[in-house]
């Protein structure tokens, strides 16, 4: 019977020692619940929820419009600027690993949601591409393509930025041909009846140097072959080459087109209002004036989308030109990064833009969950009352303390003499004993 007892004991006791054990693995496990939950949400889901709330604009056809004939193929373009992947120099590896992981989520999300079907980078693809060796720059470009990886059936197209080859001072044969062997070098393709330009704005000094002087004759023979499309004989001085379709070109490059400042830009991702007003610098901030109306004089494009500024803004170019400044797609140079799609076709246009998650979101969602685990954990340390259960405490406090402002008048040491009341001529008096002591209230007659 001893020994009975003495095992139940031993048996009371290990259950007591597993308990312990048994709380600390549940909020261990709770723990461990809520970082996946909120590295799920702010490394996948977000991405999703802000980027399902994009949707391809509609865009006028003839037929919309109750002509006749076939209806004009729409072409789903997406527009996007200024990655600048880091590089092997003045990228540090956590900002790499931040930023790109960003725009690999954003990027392939947005495939997977919107399928577009060619997919343009205005410039500034790498940051380091101007000074990059050799190999940094292969590291770079299978960076580039892990990042933006996309099925065969789509196409990816850029164009070069000053940070790919580097300013007019700085570039040469030999960087725009490496950019060239990553992305196809065509100034001009034509797709679904639609004309694209892409032009090497670093190159549009106007100083007569030779990758100057080659860049202007490329963009004279395009605007010759534009402007033979459009006539309906073909002269003879347009020979045998393959006639483009006869539609107004949109124009892509890196460098906007000149404009004094972004005094007249306006919204959320607009320049902030201390930069809005600073002179930009022709050459640097944006195209000369000379080689900003030589553009529009050959090409007569009827759209132009460009990127550099990082920042937002439409510009009117004309009576009917319009240019679309596209802002950058990464964090590192915007809180709030955006791409611009848009529903082409061979006569009419559409644009609506997409916003990424928010920098500071992500960030917000981090802290404050980084605050509720260590208030967790201090609780289950019991370093600090939980929260739940001091409410409940105050709660059955207040409910269970008697309110002495409303507490009935004590008479355990009081005795009543009940008196009867006497009529008094001119009044009314009424008496009420209270023990030894007496009271009398008068009353004013009827």
């Amino acid at each position: 019977m001893a020994a009975e007892d003495t095992a139940s004991t031993r048996l009371g006791a290990g259950r007591q020692h597993l308990r312990p054990l048994k709380r600390r693995g549940l909020v261990l496990l709770r723990l461990t619940a809520i970082v996946f939950a909120v590295l799920l949400f702010c490394e996948f889901l977000i991405y999703y929820l802000v980027i399902f709330r994009c949707s391809w604009p509609a865009v006028k056809t003839p037929a919309d419009a109750g002509g006749l004939g076939t209806p004009e193929p729409v072409l789903r373009a997406m527009f996007l600027a200024d990655t600048h992947l880091l590089g092997a120099v003045g990228g540090h590896w956590l900002d790499k690993l931040r930023r790109e992981w960003q725009m690999e989520r954003a990027f392939q999300t947005a495939l997977w949601l919107l399928q577009p079907e060619v997919i343009f980078i205005l410039g500034d693809v790498f940051d380091e591409g101007k000074w990059s060796s050799s190999q940094a720059w292969a590291d770079d470009v299978g960076r580039f393509w892990k990042i933006f990886r996309h099925p065969p059936h789509v196409q990816l197209r850029a164009v070069a930025g000053n940070h790919d080859i580097g300013f007019h001072y700085q570039m040469n044969t030999y960087k725009i041909k490496r950019f060239e062997k990553v992305f196809n070098p065509e100034r001009l393709f034509s797709w679904k009846g639609i004309n694209f330009v892409m032009v090497n704005s670093v190159a549009l000094e106007g100083d007569s140097c030779d990758i100057c002087s080659g860049a202007e004759a490329e963009l004279l023979e395009i605007s010759h072959r534009l402007n033979c499309s459009r006539e309906e004989h073909r002269p003879q001085e347009c020979g045998d080459r393959q006639r483009l379709p006869a539609s107004a070109p949109i124009l892509l490059q890196h460098f906007p087109l000149y404009r004094r400042n972004d005094a007249n830009c306006s919204g959320e991702d607009a320049a902030s209002p201390d930069e809005k007003y600073t002179p930009f610098k022709e050459r640097y901030d944006a195209l000369s004036q000379e080689a900003s109306r030589k553009l529009l004089w050959w090409l007569r494009p009827r759209l132009v989308l460009s990127g550099h500024t990082h920042s937002a803004c439409e510009v009117l170019h004309g009576a009917d030109v319009l240019e679309v400044s596209v802002p950058s797609f990464s964090w590192r140079n915007r809180n709030n990064p955006s791409f611009i799609m848009g529903s082409v076709t061979a006569t009419e246009y559409a644009l609506a833009k997409c916003y990424l998650p928010y920098e500071d979101t992500v960030l917000t969602t981090y802290c404050t969950a980084a605050g509720g685990l260590v208030l967790l954990t201090l609780v289950h340390a019991g370093l600090v009352a939980s929260p739940f259960h001091f409410g409940w405490n105050m709660l059955r406090k207040f409910k269970t303390t008697p309110d002495t402002s409303l507490e009935p008048l004590s008479f355990s040491h009081c005795s009543f003499t009940m008196r009867p009341v006497v009529k008094l001529s001119g009044s009314k008096t009424l008496t009420k004993g209270m023990g030894d002591l007496g009271k009398v209230f008068k009353l004013p007659d009827n």
